[in-house]
This record gives structure tokens, sequence and C-alpha cells, in this order.
């Protein structure tokens, strides 16, 4: 398993120094690591601790956060795109996460997909350029985002399959899918090639992996079958529970669950 801590969280119980947090998941043993925003982090602090690491930046946020199915922010979405891609080719980052922004009051459904579809293909297109992938992230809007319009992994992979390009994937967080009910052997089942990157929290509470109720194995078969070789994103909140007691059981959980799934 190559796990990537999201460090917006993780290790924020032992440093407020973002590149400190980097060394520490290093020093756990992790393979990468992510966070969300990226113009409030000290990029050079950030390139030198990577270096000294070897560990792998594999995803931040495009921002400002746009709205793809408002196509009244549509061109200031590019311009984040635009001004994301360089420091996602500086920091060696291979994924930018995209979200879907808030549902419109008084507009069909199909006029949102078809908005975000639009603009995606332009985005898709810079990004392939710059040899960065796009990942459009659905998520939750029981707990977390009330409001999204993306909150179904089957219409994130519709939209995929739609732009068509290699500058756009989707990124797949069992945490927000099991909170929407979406089990990963249905919406994933064969679609896995449309997968770029995998985040995980588990229910309630966003915890640690193997703190709260979800079976993981369901969803390690389905990256075993998919032959995912990608990282997992432990994107976790702290809680109660160190950072470090938390990594053991996500692990843990972990362990059982790709072994279960190979078995």
């Amino acid at each position: 398993m190559k796990l990537s801590a999201c460090i917006e969280w993780l290790f924020a119980d032992e440093t407020e120094s973002v590149p400190d947090r980097i060394r520490a998941a290093a020093a756990c043993g992790l393979y990468g690591v992510e966070f969300h925003q990226w113009r409030n982090k000290p990029l050079d602090e950030i390139e030198r601790a990577l270096d000294e690491t070897g560990l792998a930046l594999t995803s931040f946020i495009v921002e400002p956060r746009r709205s793809l199915v408002d196509a009244r922010e549509h061109a200031e979405f590019l311009a984040a795109v635009r001004d994301s891609l360089p420091p996602a080719q500086r920091l060696r980052c291979p994924f930018l996460i995209v979200a879907s922004g808030f549902t419109l009051p008084h507009t069909p459904r199909a006029a949102h997909h078809s908005a975000m579809v639009g603009v995606l293909k332009e985005a898709a297109a810079m990004a392939e350029q710059a040899e960065i992938t796009l990942i459009l992230e659905p998520l939750n809007d029981k707990v977390d985002h009330p409001g999204m319009y993306l909150v179904s992994v089957a219409e994130g992979l519709d939209v995929v399959e739609e732009v068509a390009s290699p500058g756009l994937k989707l990124i797949y967080d069992g945490y927000h899918a099991s909170v929407m009910g979406d089990a990963p052997g249905s919406v994933l089942q064969g679609r896995m090639q449309h997968v770029a990157h995998v985040q995980i929290a588990d229910m309630p509470g966003r915890g640690a992996p193997g703190t709260g109720q979800i079976d993981w194995t369901a969803l390690a078969r389905v990256l075993h079958r998919g032959a995912y070789a990608g990282a997992i994103g432990l994107e976790y909140k702290i809680n109660d529970l160190p950072t470090r007691q938390g990594l053991r059981l996500a692990q843990a959980a972990l362990e059982r669950a790709f072994s279960a799934a190979a078995s």
C-alpha cells in the first residue's frame, strides 16, 4: 500500500510547520503527503522537505475554488487552474483536485451537468498540456458540504467519460461515498480505469480508518481487481486520537482489508 497522509490535519497535533509534517510522515514510513490549499503554504520550504525526504506530493486543490456548474464563474475557474498548474509542476504533484460547486436554484440538473462537462473540457486540455491531471471529487451534502451539486460517484464517472481527456480523472473518496451510500462494489466495478486517486476516512466522525463503521474490504477488493496502483490518501481528522496512534489503527485496518481482498 502506498499511503499518503493529508498533512492539512495529520501531524497538526505535533507541529504547526507544514514542512515538518512532511518530515514526520517520512519518519512514519509513509509513501507521500497531500494537502488542501497551496496559496497559504510555504512552497520553497515544502519543496526542500520533499527533496530531503523523497516523499511524493500526491495532490492538492485548485484554488481559488470556483464553481463548475455556474457559467458565471467559469473564467475565474480556468484562471485558477492556470495559476495552480505551475506549483504542481514545481512540486512534482501529478493531481489537482476540483469539485463541482453548489447547486443553483431554479436550474435543471441537466444544465448543471452540461456546464460542468463544458468547462472541464477546457480545463482538462490545459492540464494535459502541462502533464498534470485534474481529478474531479464527488463530495457529500448530508454532513460536510450541504448544497453541493456533485455528490454521486456514478455521475462523476459519467463526466470523466464525457470529457474524454487524459487531463481529467476521478478521485474516489471512500468517506464521502459512504456517507452518500455509494458502495464501491457497485459504483466502481468496471470503471476503475477512470479513477486516479483514492482517499479514505471512517464514519461517523471522519476519523481514522478502523475507528468507525466502514468495512474497507469491499473497496480493497475493487482496487485489487482493478489493479489500482496509485496512492491511498489518509484524509481523516485527528479528533481525539493522536496522529501516530490513528496511523497505526488505519494501517492495521487496511492491511486486514487488503489481505481479505487478495484471498
